[in-house]
Protein backbone atom coordinates (compact mmCIF):
# COMPACT_ATOMS: atom_id res chain seq x y z
CA UNK A 1 0.00 0.00 0.00
CA UNK A 2 1.55 3.38 -1.17
CA UNK A 3 1.84 6.40 1.63
CA UNK A 4 -1.12 8.32 -0.15
CA UNK A 5 -3.58 5.09 0.51
CA UNK A 6 -2.01 4.52 3.88
CA UNK A 7 -2.94 8.28 4.78
CA UNK A 8 -6.40 7.84 3.49
CA UNK A 9 -7.05 4.62 5.43
CA UNK A 10 -5.95 6.09 8.56
CA UNK A 11 -8.27 9.25 7.77
CA UNK A 12 -11.50 6.78 7.31
CA UNK A 13 -10.91 4.93 10.39
CA UNK A 14 -10.67 7.60 12.68
CA UNK A 15 -13.31 9.32 10.91
CA UNK A 16 -14.96 6.21 11.80
CA UNK A 17 -14.51 5.56 15.15
CA UNK A 18 -15.49 9.45 15.63
CA UNK A 19 -18.77 8.77 14.25
CA UNK A 20 -19.16 5.78 16.24
CA UNK A 21 -18.21 8.05 19.75
CA UNK A 22 -20.14 10.53 18.56
CA UNK A 23 -23.03 7.86 18.47
CA UNK A 24 -22.35 5.95 21.12
CA UNK A 25 -22.68 9.29 23.21
CA UNK A 26 -25.43 10.56 21.90
CA UNK A 27 -27.40 6.97 23.04
CA UNK A 28 -25.24 8.00 26.54
CA UNK A 29 -26.95 11.25 26.83
CA UNK A 30 -30.79 10.12 25.75
CA UNK A 31 -30.39 7.02 28.33
CA UNK A 32 -29.61 9.42 30.92
CA UNK A 33 -32.13 12.77 29.83
CA UNK A 34 -34.57 10.14 30.23
CA UNK A 35 -33.88 8.12 32.99
CA UNK A 36 -35.60 11.15 35.58
CA UNK A 37 -38.83 10.47 33.45
CA UNK A 38 -41.22 7.42 35.44
CA UNK A 39 -42.11 4.25 33.38
CA UNK A 40 -45.83 3.87 33.05
CA UNK A 41 -46.99 0.12 33.56
CA UNK A 42 -47.59 -1.64 30.55
CA UNK A 43 -48.26 -5.64 30.84
CA UNK A 44 -49.33 -5.88 27.49
CA UNK A 45 -47.16 -9.67 25.58
CA UNK A 46 -46.02 -8.71 22.13
CA UNK A 47 -44.59 -10.44 19.18
CA UNK A 48 -42.61 -7.86 17.23
CA UNK A 49 -41.53 -8.20 13.85
CA UNK A 50 -38.77 -5.97 12.25
CA UNK A 51 -37.04 -5.69 9.01
CA UNK A 52 -33.75 -3.33 8.71
CA UNK A 53 -30.47 -2.62 7.22
CA UNK A 54 -27.53 -4.65 8.45
CA UNK A 55 -24.27 -3.45 8.84
CA UNK A 56 -25.31 0.60 7.51
CA UNK A 57 -21.77 1.39 9.03
CA UNK A 58 -19.81 -1.06 6.69
CA UNK A 59 -19.63 -2.77 3.70
CA UNK A 60 -21.66 -5.80 4.27
CA UNK A 61 -24.69 -4.52 3.30
CA UNK A 62 -27.17 -7.32 3.82
CA UNK A 63 -31.62 -7.19 4.50
CA UNK A 64 -31.99 -7.90 8.61
CA UNK A 65 -35.29 -9.62 9.17
CA UNK A 66 -36.35 -10.40 12.85
CA UNK A 67 -38.90 -11.36 15.70
CA UNK A 68 -39.01 -10.70 19.15
CA UNK A 69 -41.25 -12.27 21.56
CA UNK A 70 -41.70 -9.37 24.57
CA UNK A 71 -43.49 -10.43 27.90
CA UNK A 72 -45.23 -7.69 29.28
CA UNK A 73 -44.84 -8.69 33.14
CA UNK A 74 -41.80 -6.97 34.62
CA UNK A 75 -38.98 -9.07 36.31
CA UNK A 76 -37.19 -6.84 38.46
CA UNK A 77 -37.60 -2.79 38.38
CA UNK A 78 -39.93 -2.90 35.41
CA UNK A 79 -37.12 -4.24 33.24
CA UNK A 80 -39.11 -6.91 30.70
CA UNK A 81 -37.80 -9.94 29.02
CA UNK A 82 -37.27 -10.03 25.03
CA UNK A 83 -36.19 -13.68 23.35
CA UNK A 84 -35.58 -13.44 19.57
CA UNK A 85 -34.11 -14.56 16.20
CA UNK A 86 -33.14 -12.38 13.42
CA UNK A 87 -31.71 -13.34 9.49
CA UNK A 88 -29.90 -11.11 7.15
CA UNK A 89 -30.15 -11.95 3.59
CA UNK A 90 -26.84 -13.50 3.30
CA UNK A 91 -27.36 -16.32 5.67
CA UNK A 92 -26.40 -14.53 9.19
CA UNK A 93 -28.29 -16.07 12.01
CA UNK A 94 -28.53 -14.79 15.60
CA UNK A 95 -30.97 -15.90 18.18
CA UNK A 96 -30.26 -14.45 21.91
CA UNK A 97 -32.68 -12.63 24.39
CA UNK A 98 -31.91 -9.77 27.39
CA UNK A 99 -34.29 -6.96 28.74
CA UNK A 100 -35.60 -3.57 27.77
CA UNK A 101 -36.88 -0.66 29.62
CA UNK A 102 -39.82 1.48 28.47
CA UNK A 103 -39.57 4.74 28.98
CA UNK A 104 -42.83 6.82 28.48
CA UNK A 105 -42.40 9.91 27.06
CA UNK A 106 -46.05 11.12 27.03
CA UNK A 107 -48.72 11.35 23.83
CA UNK A 108 -47.66 7.66 23.36
CA UNK A 109 -44.11 8.36 22.60
CA UNK A 110 -41.93 5.51 24.09
CA UNK A 111 -37.89 5.42 24.15
CA UNK A 112 -36.77 1.52 25.24
CA UNK A 113 -33.28 0.84 25.61
CA UNK A 114 -32.25 -2.70 25.61
CA UNK A 115 -29.53 -5.10 26.06
CA UNK A 116 -28.87 -8.75 25.76
CA UNK A 117 -26.71 -11.80 24.34
CA UNK A 118 -27.00 -14.61 22.48
CA UNK A 119 -25.62 -17.04 18.95
CA UNK A 120 -24.20 -16.07 16.19
CA UNK A 121 -23.73 -17.60 12.62
CA UNK A 122 -22.45 -15.58 9.82
CA UNK A 123 -23.73 -17.91 7.41
CA UNK A 124 -22.07 -16.49 4.23
CA UNK A 125 -22.39 -12.59 5.33
CA UNK A 126 -20.13 -10.99 8.05
CA UNK A 127 -17.72 -12.56 10.27
CA UNK A 128 -18.28 -10.90 14.31
CA UNK A 129 -15.54 -12.81 15.23
CA UNK A 130 -16.81 -15.34 17.82
CA UNK A 131 -20.24 -17.37 18.13
CA UNK A 132 -21.01 -15.20 21.56
CA UNK A 133 -22.45 -11.80 20.51
CA UNK A 134 -24.12 -9.03 22.49
CA UNK A 135 -26.73 -6.74 21.51
CA UNK A 136 -27.74 -3.39 22.40
CA UNK A 137 -30.67 -1.35 21.05
CA UNK A 138 -32.27 1.73 21.48
CA UNK A 139 -35.73 2.17 19.74
CA UNK A 140 -38.21 5.26 19.88
CA UNK A 141 -41.89 4.15 19.01
CA UNK A 142 -45.50 5.10 18.88
CA UNK A 143 -48.10 3.10 20.76
CA UNK A 144 -51.48 3.28 19.33
CA UNK A 145 -54.47 2.64 21.29
CA UNK A 146 -55.37 -0.76 20.76
CA UNK A 147 -51.73 -1.19 22.32
CA UNK A 148 -49.85 -1.91 19.17
CA UNK A 149 -46.13 0.26 18.58
CA UNK A 150 -44.06 1.26 15.76
CA UNK A 151 -40.90 1.97 16.34
CA UNK A 152 -37.44 2.67 14.54
CA UNK A 153 -33.91 1.69 16.25
CA UNK A 154 -30.54 1.15 16.00
CA UNK A 155 -28.64 -1.81 17.22
CA UNK A 156 -25.34 -2.53 18.14
CA UNK A 157 -23.77 -6.29 17.72
CA UNK A 158 -20.17 -7.48 18.77
CA UNK A 159 -18.37 -10.02 20.95
CA UNK A 160 -17.40 -7.67 23.79
CA UNK A 161 -14.04 -8.72 22.53
CA UNK A 162 -14.28 -12.25 23.72
CA UNK A 163 -12.71 -13.03 20.17
CA UNK A 164 -9.28 -11.97 18.43
CA UNK A 165 -12.09 -10.04 16.45
CA UNK A 166 -14.42 -7.80 17.15
CA UNK A 167 -15.74 -5.94 14.10
CA UNK A 168 -19.10 -5.61 15.29
CA UNK A 169 -22.30 -4.01 13.49
CA UNK A 170 -25.04 -1.79 13.65
CA UNK A 171 -28.25 -2.33 11.87
CA UNK A 172 -31.32 0.31 11.98
CA UNK A 173 -34.30 -1.50 11.99
CA UNK A 174 -38.52 -0.36 11.86
CA UNK A 175 -40.48 -2.31 13.91
CA UNK A 176 -44.43 -3.51 14.38
CA UNK A 177 -45.21 -4.64 17.87
CA UNK A 178 -48.33 -7.04 17.54
CA UNK A 179 -50.24 -7.29 21.26
CA UNK A 180 -50.20 -11.59 21.59
CA UNK A 181 -53.62 -11.34 22.01
CA UNK A 182 -54.51 -10.28 18.30
CA UNK A 183 -52.85 -13.89 17.57
CA UNK A 184 -56.09 -15.48 18.56
CA UNK A 185 -58.90 -13.04 18.81
CA UNK A 186 -58.01 -10.34 16.13
CA UNK A 187 -57.17 -6.33 16.25
CA UNK A 188 -59.03 -4.38 19.15
CA UNK A 189 -59.06 -7.18 22.04
CA UNK A 190 -58.82 -4.89 25.27
CA UNK A 191 -55.58 -7.32 26.54
CA UNK A 192 -51.95 -8.19 25.24
CA UNK A 193 -52.11 -11.29 27.24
Amino acid sequence: MNAGHQYHARFFNRGFKTVKSALLLALSATAITFSAIPAMADDVNRVSVGVGYYDIFDDHDAADFRIEYRPGAAIIWELRPWLGAEVTSDGGLYGGGGFLYDFHLGNNWILTPSLGAGLYADGGGKDLGNAVEFRSMLELGYQFENASRVSAGISHISNASLGDRNPGTEIMSVYYHIPVNWLASGPGSDSGY
